[in-house]
């Protein structure tokens, strides 16, 4: 019996009641919840193929309606590559390249490779028709937040140097890319003709990640440094370079639909004299008003995604990839502004938290490593696509740094910072395969190229030294790392 006025408790309370002491709830509380939690785990994984597919082996009828699967899927894709970002964290790594791993895990390589019917279970034709769809406005939204976030008023102090660097580092790997690409044209070579496939080849290889390149900078103390500040105004105008070659490209080639060079060419122009003339100086008009009234964010926020949607329908529409449209607007949002700044932080999160894993999940699904297979050529091709990314951003941008006057010791450094290539060549690289530029092998070689890239920047700069941070470098009395000014990064990516 209890006694009066005492309380049932499911739980019981510290003490003398509770008939345990600290090290018995240790012993007899974590084990038994981990116990628990790893059945739960076991079970869960075991159920999911019926639960999806309707059987326990994947192949009888559906059990979950369309939404159901799309959803569950989603949330699969979130979970995994959120783990291996964080895992990668643990060693120094940027989280884009753990995530992007997330992706590669819930494709052919690994999880097709070790449960396929679990994996065509949960990854049906319909689940990746509507996850491609949202991995788009993932990139949409990205790109939008790159353009946005792109500053170039530091070139205009250094515009000689970058130029020189920017011209040896891009050109190099460039001609590079385009060597190996001919080469090996029967491997990666989709359906399009010879020359846009080895020019393409060459440009996704030439790619600096400005995002991450910034992430690494930060990590490193660099970001306030004269070092720091060169390689990310080379990596600012690098992507301007990089979007207005791959436009031009995609319009030469007549890839994405129209057909006609002079059409959309003279589409786009329209688009860009638009845009100069009235968009920009609406948006700033815009801006100021909102600036002075704290509740206008709520508007300035669908107007500031509606309009970066509207862009990239606009260049589909003409004939180009709708990522490009969503960049040329981002170039026209003010900067320095605290209300766009919000705006872009409160969008920021659900991008790179949801949008984005599902972009990588997509390009997961379409990477296998298995094509590289035991065929030596494969091999040999994917070893002398590394030496030709990895030797022209070296050599070219070294080469170039020197030119400009920097010291020795500074040349191989802003090499290894800008053969960072990061999300922006997966990024490329899916609009290549989409268009049919590349084939699946293609494909994976350029998303292991980056990653490669990616992750060996950090560990070759701790080689060549550890650098002390910058006086300005200092974390406010909060313990937060001040936010670059030259260059913002989405989330590291």
């Amino acid at each position: 019996m209890t006694a009066p006025g005492a309380r049932w408790r499911l739980f019981p309370a510290r003490g003398v009641e509770a008939g345990r002491g600290a090290g018995a709830r240790r012993r007899g509380g974590r084990l038994p919840r981990a116990v628990v939690a790893l059945v739960a785990v076991a079970a869960l994984v075991a159920l999911t193929p019926r639960l999806v597919a309707g059987t326990g082996d994947g192949t009888g009828p559906g059990g979950l309606d369309p939404l159901a699967r799309f959803l569950l899927a989603a949330a699969v894709v979130v979970f995994v590559c959120h783990a291996c970002g964080a895992l990668l964290r643990r060693f120094h790594q940027p989280a884009v390249v753990g995530e992007v791993l997330g992706g590669i895990v819930l494709g052919p390589s690994v999880l097709g490779a070790l449960w396929p019917n679990g994996t065509a279970a949960l990854f049906t034709a319909e689940v990746r028709s509507a996850l491609g769809l949202a991995a788009q406005l993932g990139l949409v939204t990205f790109m939008f937040l790159l353009g946005c976030e792109l500053r170039l008023t530091g070139l205009a102090a250094r515009r000689r140097t970058v130029a020189v660097v920017v011209t040896g580092a891009m050109g190099l790997t460039l001609v590079a890319g385009v060597v190996v690409a001919l080469l090996g044209h029967r491997l990666i070579g989709g359906s399009a003709q010879r020359p846009v496939t080895v020019l393409f080849f060459g440009l996704a290889l030439s790619i600096t990640a400005l995002p991450v390149l910034a992430r690494i900078l930060a990590d490193l103390g660099l970001t306030r440094t004269p070092l720091g500040g060169l390689a990310i105004s080379c990596a600012a105008a690098g992507d301007v370079v990089l979007w207005l070659g791959l436009t031009a490209l995609l319009g030469v080639a007549g890839v994405g639909g129209s057909g006609a060079f002079a059409a959309t060419a003279g589409a786009v122009a329209a688009l860009l004299l638009v845009t100069v003339l009235w968009i920009r100086p609406a948006l700033a008009a815009l801006v100021r008003w909102a600036q002075r009234r704290p509740d206008a964010t709520q508007l300035l926020l669908p107007v500031l995604v509606g309009g970066a949607i509207a862009y990239a329908a606009a260049t589909q529409v003409v004939g180009l990839h709708p990522v490009l449209g969503a960049f040329v607007f981002g170039l026209a949002v003010p900067r320095d502004s605290a209300a766009v700044e919000h705006v872009n932080d409160r969008l920021r999160g659900f991008t790179m938290a949801v949008l984005l894993p599902l972009f990588f999940a997509g390009i997961g699904l379409a990477t296998s490593v298995a094509l590289l297979g035991g065929e030596p050529a494969r091999w040999l091709f994917f070893a002398g696509v590394i030496l030709a990314a990895s030797g022209g951003k070296f050599l070219g941008a070294g080469v170039g740094a020197r030119l400009a006057g920097l010291p020795r010791r500074d040349t191989l450094r802003l090499g290894v910072l800008l053969n960072c290539r990061g999300v922006t060549e997966i990024v490329v690289a899916a609009i290549g395969w989409q268009y049919h530029l590349v084939n699946d092998f293609g494909l994976t070689v350029l998303v292991l190229v980056a990653l490669v890239t990616t992750a060996m920047t950090g560990p070759l700069m701790n080689v060549l030294g550890d650098p002390a941070p910058a006086p300005t470098e200092r974390k406010p009395p909060d313990g937060r790392t001040p936010r670059p000014r030259t260059a913002a990064a989405p989330s590291g990516r």
